[in-house]
């Protein structure tokens, strides 16, 4: 029961006389404003995909042979693949629920716009969620062909300056004490159990190759080219390849992952380099701004149609779509969010991009026409995707609310006006 500070108590008898010199009032209180889901912008990893590089390029790291993958580095896989209709077939059932879309049917596939990067990964991801949300609708999934570079996903604005990686690396190094090597004494404990895993954690059969010490790697920062701005090598970088590694071995349902040395707080644990790494090169704002000006600046378009009912050139659908899914990267989901500030503690890890983990951005109006915008983080557990649970609004994927600092209000929306000015700023002239 809420209290007001400092009331009184009435007594018996004040309560009586009050009953008999005021009559009783109409309730004139207003009903609560209620809101409606308009429009939805959903910012995707990938699924679970093979590693991008040969196994013989791990090898040297470890006491036995990384396993052989079933389609060619950085492919989705088919447990990927199926993880992602399963995704798709819960956001049916989420937005239906929320009356943006109908339960059944393709009369909303026309309502739905799928923009994915070129790689097989991404879209293979879109055609998976399409699957999943749409089965039996046509759904086109708009992507270049394999390979071509794609400036929505992995380029600067137009027009704008060229990367500074002075400036670059600068912001890195003024995030670890100046000293690379800082990064291996903070994550020294995450790294020896690495190598615990590496060697075969006390079960590989002798005669196995003694493998290279992550600690051996020497530990740089250096200003790159503006294609590289900053170059930074060391035992973090690797291993934060490495757990990575493990964690498609966890998530696409291996019998054995890490040579049966790593289960789930293993992992989460070991995940925390990987963290480390995407946090300082993918979330630095001095980074992240440049890499996610095109990605934030078409969400802010999109959802623009909708807030002003104005279409503007250069977004890909139409005013009265409902629905805008862009099948991209971990790296670009962690520009968006160091661009904007975002922050998140999922399924046990902080600001972890797992695969298929989605930046959920959603537009509502209320009774009296005003828009707001929330953001939320969604993804489903490492359980989730290891045994490829069906997700239903019973047993959903998590899911997170995010405060947006420049225009977060206490009930953690932003007004429009307040989210388009801090996309804009970030945005810059």
């Amino acid at each position: 029961m809420s209290r007001i500070p400092n009331a009184r108590p009435l007594t018996l008898l004040g309560c009586s006389l009050m009953l008999a010199c005021c009559p009783l009032l109409p309730q004139t209180s207003a009903p609560p404003n209620q809101e409606q889901l308009k429009f939805v912008v959903i910012l995707t990893r990938h699924g679970v995909r093979s590693p991008t590089g040969e196994s013989s390029h791990y090898d040297r790291y470890s006491a036995l042979p990384w396993p052989q993958w079933n389609v060619p580095p950085g492919y989705l896989t088919p447990h990927g693949y199926q993880l992602m209709k399963l995704f798709g077939a819960y956001d049916r059932a989420w937005l239906a629920q929320e009356g943006l879309f109908d339960a059944a049917g393709c009369a909303d596939a026309a309502s739905v716009t799928i923009l994915a990067d070129s790689d097989e990964r991404t879209r293979a991801t879109g055609k998976a969620l399409a699957e999943g949300m749409f089965p039996g609708c046509a759904v086109e999934v708009h992507a270049r062909p394999e390979g071509m570079h794609d400036p929505l996903f992995h380029g600067m604005p137009a027009g704008a300056e060229q990367p500074d990686p002075a400036l670059e690396t600068a912001a890195i190094r003024g995030r670890i004490g100046g000293d690379p090597g800082n990064l291996t004494l903070a994550y020294h404990a995450q790294l020896d159990e690495l190598e615990n895993v590496l060697s075969g954690c006390g079960h590989a059969p002798p005669g196995s190759r003694k493998p290279a010490s992550l600690f051996d790697i020497p530990a740089t920062l250096e200003a790159g080219t503006a294609r590289h701005p900053v170059e930074m090598r060391g035992p973090l970088m690797t291993a934060s390849t490495l757990s990575e590694n493990l964690l498609l071995e966890y998530t696409d349902g291996m019998a054995e992952v890490g040579w049966g040395c790593v289960d789930g707080a293993t992992l989460r644990f070991l995940m925390q380099l990987h963290g480390a790494d995407e946090g300082l090169k993918d979330r630095s704002p001095a980074t992240a701004r440049l890499h996610a000006a095109n990605l934030l600046r078409q969400i802010l378009m999109a959802m623009g149609q909708e807030a002003t009912g104005r279409q503007r050139g250069g977004t890909p659908g139409k005013p009265w779509e409902r629905l805008l899914i862009l099948s991209g990267h971990d790296t670009n989901v962690a520009n968006v969010a160091g661009a904007l500030g975002l922050h998140w503690i999922l399924d046990g890890r902080r600001d972890a991009t797992p695969p298929g983990g989605a930046l959920v951005f959603e537009l509502w109006r209320d009774d009296a026409g005003a828009y707001s915008v929330r953001v939320d983080y969604m993804a489903q557990t490492l359980e989730q995707m290891r045994t490829a649970q069906v997700l239903t609004l019973a047993r959903p994927p998590e899911r997170v609310p995010i405060f947006v600092p420049a225009c977060g209000r206490a009930d953690l929306s932003c007004s429009w006006q307040g989210f388009a000015t801090a996309v804009q700023h970030v945005l810059g002239p």
